[in-house]
Protein backbone atom coordinates (compact mmCIF):
# COMPACT_ATOMS: atom_id res chain seq x y z
CA UNK A 1 0.00 0.00 0.00
CA UNK A 2 2.62 2.66 1.23
CA UNK A 3 5.06 3.14 -2.10
CA UNK A 4 8.22 5.36 -1.61
CA UNK A 5 9.94 5.45 -4.97
CA UNK A 6 13.07 7.11 -5.73
CA UNK A 7 14.26 8.66 -8.78
CA UNK A 8 17.37 10.67 -10.16
CA UNK A 9 20.16 8.84 -9.10
CA UNK A 10 23.25 8.49 -11.51
CA UNK A 11 26.67 8.97 -12.37
CA UNK A 12 28.12 12.20 -11.78
CA UNK A 13 31.37 13.68 -11.81
CA UNK A 14 33.23 15.20 -8.46
CA UNK A 15 31.77 18.55 -8.25
CA UNK A 16 28.92 17.84 -10.05
CA UNK A 17 25.39 18.67 -9.02
CA UNK A 18 22.03 15.72 -8.53
CA UNK A 19 18.70 16.18 -7.82
CA UNK A 20 17.03 13.36 -5.89
CA UNK A 21 13.08 13.01 -6.21
CA UNK A 22 11.39 10.60 -3.92
CA UNK A 23 7.24 10.01 -4.78
CA UNK A 24 4.93 9.10 -1.86
CA UNK A 25 2.07 7.15 -2.06
CA UNK A 26 -0.66 5.33 0.32
CA UNK A 27 0.50 8.15 3.14
CA UNK A 28 -0.59 10.98 4.88
CA UNK A 29 2.10 12.73 3.26
CA UNK A 30 1.57 16.13 4.61
CA UNK A 31 1.79 14.51 7.72
CA UNK A 32 4.55 12.87 7.82
CA UNK A 33 8.30 13.89 8.20
CA UNK A 34 10.64 12.51 5.54
CA UNK A 35 14.08 11.71 5.06
CA UNK A 36 17.04 10.74 3.26
CA UNK A 37 19.95 8.23 4.21
CA UNK A 38 22.52 6.40 2.15
CA UNK A 39 24.47 3.19 2.25
CA UNK A 40 27.73 2.38 0.58
CA UNK A 41 28.64 -1.46 0.13
CA UNK A 42 29.57 -2.90 3.86
CA UNK A 43 28.83 0.16 5.61
CA UNK A 44 25.86 1.02 7.80
CA UNK A 45 23.00 3.26 7.05
CA UNK A 46 24.21 7.38 7.11
CA UNK A 47 21.27 9.85 8.19
CA UNK A 48 21.93 12.59 5.21
CA UNK A 49 19.04 15.00 5.50
CA UNK A 50 15.63 14.99 7.38
CA UNK A 51 12.42 17.39 6.77
CA UNK A 52 9.52 18.34 9.17
CA UNK A 53 5.52 18.39 7.65
CA UNK A 54 6.05 21.74 6.20
CA UNK A 55 9.97 22.62 5.67
CA UNK A 56 10.41 24.57 8.66
CA UNK A 57 13.36 22.30 10.01
CA UNK A 58 15.65 20.24 7.95
CA UNK A 59 18.49 18.76 9.86
CA UNK A 60 21.82 17.75 7.66
CA UNK A 61 24.81 15.59 8.37
CA UNK A 62 27.51 17.20 8.49
CA UNK A 63 29.63 15.97 5.98
CA UNK A 64 27.00 17.65 3.70
CA UNK A 65 25.84 20.86 4.85
CA UNK A 66 26.83 23.76 3.18
CA UNK A 67 26.65 21.19 -0.22
CA UNK A 68 23.23 19.55 0.49
CA UNK A 69 19.57 20.26 0.70
CA UNK A 70 16.35 19.08 1.47
CA UNK A 71 12.86 20.45 0.69
CA UNK A 72 9.63 18.90 -0.04
CA UNK A 73 5.87 19.69 -1.90
CA UNK A 74 3.29 18.32 -0.15
CA UNK A 75 0.80 18.87 -3.03
CA UNK A 76 2.72 16.71 -5.03
CA UNK A 77 3.67 14.62 -2.13
CA UNK A 78 7.36 14.32 -3.01
CA UNK A 79 10.03 15.22 -1.22
CA UNK A 80 13.89 15.92 -3.01
CA UNK A 81 17.24 16.25 -2.28
CA UNK A 82 19.49 18.74 -4.66
CA UNK A 83 22.90 17.31 -4.27
CA UNK A 84 26.02 20.44 -4.88
CA UNK A 85 29.77 20.04 -5.12
CA UNK A 86 29.61 16.49 -5.19
CA UNK A 87 32.18 14.13 -3.50
CA UNK A 88 33.58 10.51 -4.28
CA UNK A 89 32.45 9.81 -0.40
CA UNK A 90 28.75 10.96 -1.76
CA UNK A 91 28.77 7.72 -3.48
CA UNK A 92 26.22 5.46 -1.98
CA UNK A 93 23.01 4.10 -2.31
CA UNK A 94 20.34 7.08 -1.53
CA UNK A 95 16.95 5.90 0.66
CA UNK A 96 13.92 7.90 0.82
CA UNK A 97 11.83 7.36 4.32
CA UNK A 98 9.12 8.12 5.86
CA UNK A 99 8.13 8.98 9.72
CA UNK A 100 4.64 8.65 10.40
CA UNK A 101 4.65 9.40 14.36
CA UNK A 102 2.52 12.64 13.85
CA UNK A 103 4.56 14.97 15.23
CA UNK A 104 6.25 17.17 13.39
CA UNK A 105 9.80 16.28 14.00
CA UNK A 106 12.56 15.31 11.27
CA UNK A 107 14.86 12.57 13.26
CA UNK A 108 18.28 11.78 12.30
CA UNK A 109 17.93 8.07 13.72
CA UNK A 110 16.65 5.39 11.02
CA UNK A 111 14.56 3.41 13.87
CA UNK A 112 11.88 6.65 13.94
CA UNK A 113 10.84 5.96 10.49
CA UNK A 114 8.29 3.44 9.70
CA UNK A 115 8.45 3.34 5.16
CA UNK A 116 11.42 2.92 3.40
CA UNK A 117 12.11 2.98 -0.39
CA UNK A 118 13.98 0.74 -2.90
CA UNK A 119 16.84 3.28 -2.96
CA UNK A 120 18.61 5.08 -5.98
CA UNK A 121 22.28 4.45 -6.58
CA UNK A 122 24.41 7.72 -6.70
CA UNK A 123 27.88 7.43 -8.14
CA UNK A 124 30.75 10.13 -8.02
CA UNK A 125 33.47 9.70 -10.01
CA UNK A 126 37.14 11.39 -9.08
Amino acid sequence: QVRLVESGGGLVQAGGSLRLSCAASGLTFSRSAMGWFRQAPRQEREFVAAITWIGGRTPLTDSVKGRFTISRDNAKNTVYLQMNSLKPEDTAVYYCAADQSFRSIASAEASEYDYWGQGTQVTVSS
